[in-house]
């Protein structure tokens, strides 16, 4: 695969990480390769780990901006039911 880093999505890059991974574990890794498979897997883990805090600081931005803070639930008051009603 060995796509661009700047091109790629968070799921091509795990997808990569996953191939890697499963090459190394079947053995199907040379001995030379593996260095290189070992530099691209951490270039791979820093590019989701980007994606990851981008995405989100996007949402919390969102709530932010947006004030989707739920309220708390109001306590009912001595004497009545969580309803209003004092029954």
């Amino acid at each position: 695969m060995n796509k661009d880093l700047k091109d790629m999505t968070y799921r091509e890059a795990t997808q990569e990480l996953e191939e890697i991974l499963r090459a190394i574990e079947n053995d199907a890794v040379d001995v030379d390769e593996l260095t290189q498979k070992v530099q691209r897997s951490s270039q791979l883990i820093k590019l989701c780990k980007e994606k990851l805090r981008k995405a989100e600081k996007a949402i919390d931005q969102v709530f932010n901006e947006e004030n989707c803070e739920t309220p708390a639930p109001a306590k009912p008051q001595e004497g009545k039911a969580a309803n209003g009603s004092l029954f």
